[in-house]
């Protein structure tokens, strides 16, 4: 192979600075005129990366310093690679069109591979498998090897391979630790027989471009001489999320020029889940010596209050490059910080706010909820179909139309209409069961046969020789458990009836056995709906609630507010922003501390910070004191990053014990800010820090402020009630007037206020009147 590249030849004479060139601010003009070396643009939120990375593409082609196809630039999305190359044709018109090293890090290795795919045993026409034969493949290989799909399901194994690829192993690679991970040490053994079967097929998965590329710029000089030679600069956005094979792919390739130039924020790391590594980004200097740090702070789209919240407190991260976002923007409204009593108060305070900001004139398209947690939707979605406001989900489904609550409500529809067929298709082998079409046809001959529903037609055809003697004795014991379920129905509330299908059906063991983030997420959404669940006295009250929420859909072209967690917001932004669920346990998450420790922790507070920046003009935090998690009320502290927000750009409003002080008292003299990290489920009083023992303890007294009252354990459910007090009463609230106690549940009252509608308040709060 030639090292000499085809365009190697003479480039004309530069042209004058463009007037583009101009328009950018001091430190942005400097990211892209310093063309030589490498040069890491660290830019903060808002601070118009997006405009300078592609001027600085557009300036490296407009002044001749490269041909188009001298130069790789790498993107995370189609969608990033696309709006780049639109930009730079905007400022350079056709010369765009000759890039063909402009994409994602996969579709660029992709193409190398296709002219490289037989050094690593591949033909140029290689296949590219989707998740599903993935799956399927790896199903194939562990039933071959005798080993117990339900103990060890593919899925898990494939998410395992995936973060080995992901951090550049090949199977000779894993050490001993790794290899436990999957059917006691056999982990190697199976990536390598899937890597072999891969081959076999003439086949790769998506982790396979880059770690095949990687293997062949390491193991063939002549190759990588061949692109360190044609790439005479390296772009990359958002260096901040490569992973590790990206790493050490953009390492190899950029040290012959060594003008490489990396885009991105340390701050805004938040997707080691995915397998990124903020380590990528913090040792750029050292992996590249001599390198120049540009800092792009100037913020276009937040408010200087905003701006110093989100500032003090990501200022808490010890694993920071460090920057000052500011603005000249006017000083706008400080962040609200809102303490209510529970979820479901969350819920009906946003939805008022909302309901007024669009009295006043504001756009609901530009409204947004951003949640920690997929689960936290489904109070605000149940509240938003009660008052009428439009919403849309983005990066997800409706609570509703989640496939995983899909699942549970056939179950729930089938035991209460028998006849309801389709429930019955989705479920009749969820989970496996290894009931196959051919099963389900005889069923569909059967009931149409003898007019009859497919639950009544798999009864009747257990006691004929129509089935195998397996599948007959498969639908019998379903048949059998609609049966025992359907009479337990009269005696188990709504919510225990669906804990107790999902269990006894095996839907519950299917997920715990997955051993993936997202299968946690969905048992997530699943205890959610029992929480839901437990609303309603009936099955029928609650399937007809779902009905309607589900019928319920605005006109798409109809204004929405948007829900969405923090990381699918990323790179958005809105003027106003709700955030619910700011809790210990909640937001940071319980889980990602658990599992992570101190650099969960600091992921953690840097998807605050992503939160809190994707604000233009008002941002709105709110924290429940008492919130259902997997079922069961958990009494429950304002999050650590709520004390960490800078007091001078916060306005806290709260209707708990302790008022605007309760949450930073919660968090002051801390020993060890770390040690509430070790804190078990479900006692979350115990192993937990000084701040939370104290306040526990109701012995915790700041100068001279109590904040006992609403740190109280689960167990202050059962707190008993004020004896002067009782339904039908009339009572005084100095917020909410008068009105009448409609509901009594030991310390809490369900007040019709006459000029407010109906609260829940806690009995101190409120006075008889005669």
């Amino acid at each position: 192979m030639s090292h000499t590249p085809d365009f190697d030849h003479a480039l004309p004479a530069a042209p004058a600075a463009p007037d583009w060139l101009a328009r950018l601010n001091p430190p942005q003009r400097e990211a892209v005129e310093t063309t030589e070396g490498p040069v890491l643009m660290l830019a903060g939120a808002g601070t118009g990366k997006t405009a300078a990375l592609t001027a600085r593409l557009a300036w490296l082609v407009g002044s001749r310093r490269a041909w188009p196809s001298e130069i790789l630039c790498v993107t995370f999305t189609n969608k990033a690679a696309r709006e780049m190359r639109e930009r730079v044709g905007h400022l350079i018109g056709a010369a765009v069109e000759g890039m063909p090293w402009l994409g994602t890090f996969h579709a660029i290795a992709a193409k190398m591979l296709r002219r490289h795919a037989e050094l690593v045993g591949l033909q140029s026409n290689y296949t590219i498998i989707d998740t599903d034969d993935q799956l399927r493949l790896l199903k194939q290989l562990i039933v071959a090897e005798g080993i117990d799909e339900k103990r060890w399901p593919a899925r898990q194994l494939a998410g395992l391979i995936d973060r080995w690829k992901n951090r550049g192993f090949n199977p000779g690679d894993l050490d001993a630790v790794e290899n436990e991970l999957y059917a006691n040490g056999r982990g190697q053994h199976f990536y390598r027989l899937y890597q072999d079967r891969l081959k076999a097929l003439n086949a790769c998965d998506f982790g396979d471009l880059l770690l095949h590329m990687l293997n062949v710029l390491r193991g063939h000089r002549e190759v990588l001489e061949h692109y360190r030679t044609r790439f005479k600069y390296i772009m990359v956005d958002e260096y901040q999320d490569t992973n590790q094979v990206q790493y050490l792919w953009l390492r190899l390739l950029a040290q012959e020029h060594k003008n490489i130039c990396v885009v991105g924020d340390d701050d805004q790391s938040i997707y080691s889940w995915r397998g990124a590594e903020v380590a990528n980004i913090l040792k750029f200097e050292k992996d590249f010596p001599g390198a120049r740090v540009i800092r792009l702070e100037q913020n276009y789209r937040s408010t200087p209050q905003i701006l110093a919240a989100a500032s003090g407190l990501i200022g808490e991260n010890s694993q920071r490059l460090g920057k000052t976002l500011w603005t000249e923007l006017n000083h706008g409204d400080k962040v609200r910080v809102i303490g209510v009593w529970d979820g479901p108060e969350e819920a009906r305070r946003i939805g008022d706010e909302i309901e007024r900001l669009e009295r006043e004139g504001a756009y609901l398209n530009q409204i947004a909820i951003l949640v920690r947690a997929q689960f936290q939707t489904r109070e605000l979605e149940d509240r938003f179909i009660q008052i009428g406001l439009n919403y849309k989900i983005v990066g997800g489904f409706r609570f509703y139309e989640r496939a995983e609550i899909r699942d549970a409500l056939a179950y729930l529809r089938l035991l209460a209409q028998p006849s309801d067929d389709l429930a019955f298709e989705r479920i009749y082998n969820t989970p496996k069961r290894g009931l196959g079409d051919k099963a389900l046809e005889r069923l569909h001959r059967h009931a149409r046969g003898q007019g009859v529903p497919l639950l009544r037609a798999a009864l009747e055809l257990c006691d004929t020789d129509e089935l195998p003697a397996r599948a007959r004795n498969t639908l019998l014991a379903l048949v059998r458990d609609f049966a025992r379920w359907r009479e337990s129905a009269d005696s188990l509330a709504p919510a225990e009836l669906v804990r107790t299908v999902l269990d006894e059906s095996g839907y519950t063991a299917m997920l715990q056995a997955e051993r993936s983030a997202e299968a946690a997420g969905r048992l997530e959404n699943l205890s959610e709906l029992a929480r839901a669940m437990e609303d309603y006295e009936t099955l029928g009250d609650f399937l007809e609630h779902v009905s309607l929420v589900m019928d319920n859909d605005a006109a798409d072209d109809a204004e929405k507010v948007t829900i969405m967690t923090i990381h699918a917001a990323k790179g958005l932004e809105f003027d106003q922003v709700f955030l619910p669920g700011w809790e210990e346990g909640v937001f940071p998450s319980q889980r990602a501390l658990d599992e992570g420790g101190l650099a969960s922790l600091e992921e953690e507070r840097r998807l605050a910070y992503v939160a809190i920046t994707r604000a233009r003009r008002r941002c709105t935090i709110l924290h429940a004191a008492n919130r259902r998690i997997y079922g069961q009320w958990t009494s429950s502290i304002p999050s650590r990053f709520i004390a960490e927000i800078p007091p001078d750009h916060v306005d806290s409003e709260t209707t708990l014990s302790g008022g605007a002080s309760l949450w930073r008292a919660q968090w002051s003299e801390r020993d060890d800010p770390f040690a509430h990290v070790t804190r078990d489920r479900p006692d979350r009083t115990q192993q937990r820090g000084p701040g939370w023992q104290r306040a526990a303890a109701g012995t915790y007294d700041p100068t001279p402020r109590r904040v006992a009252e609403s740190t109280r354990s689960a167990a202050s459910f059962a707190a008993k009630p004020r004896l002067d007090l009782a339904v039908g009463d009339r009572v005084f609230h100095e917020k909410f007037g008068s009105g009448t106690i409609a509901a009594q549940e030991g310390n809490k009252l369900e007040i019709d206020f006459d000029a407010a509608g109906r609260k829940r308040v806690i009995d101190s709060f409120v006075r008889r009147v005669d």
